[in-house]
């Protein structure tokens, strides 16, 4: 449910999510958390250039990315994202070990819908994300 955007759910009825981590340890607890979960159809990139690589004419309703990567952090990436028409209005959610009140605000102020803590709970980070694309 992006600003202005119904969620576009694949047909399967599956959330479709691209995840941008660069630590590999990460992206596999993720993933075994999403995948386990049964409603997500995830797509993973290791870094910001793969993604942006991958993501024209991928359907997506909602982007998890890292903040800190090396090249491109995830505020760079989303930046590049944004200017593709596809990708204009998705919701975003930042992952990232620096959850400052301050951190926090400038996130939001760059259009995410919500900040997951690192390290996160595998248990709940698909209720968090959909929870976070409910209220967006």
């Amino acid at each position: 449910m992006g600003r202005g955007r119904p969620r576009t759910v694949g047909g399967n009825g599956m959330i479709k999510l691209l995840h941008v981590e660069d630590d590999g340890d990460i992206r596999e607890i993720a993933k075994m958390s999403l995948e386990m979960s049964g409603e997500f159809d995830l797509t993973q990139c290791s870094d910001g250039e793969e993604a942006l690589r991958v993501a024209p004419g991928l359907p997506v309703d909602v982007l998890l990315l890292d903040l800190m990567m090396p090249g491109m952090t995830g505020k760079e990436v989303l930046a590049a994202l944004r200017q593709m028409p596809d990708f204009a209005q998705t919701p975003a959610i930042f992952m990232t070990a620096r959850v400052q009140e301050s951190d926090k605000a400038e996130l939001m102020s760059l259009g995410a819908v919500s900040v997951i803590p690192k390290p996160f709970d595998p248990m709940t980070l698909g209720d968090q994300i959909k929870a976070a694309i409910s209220v967006s």
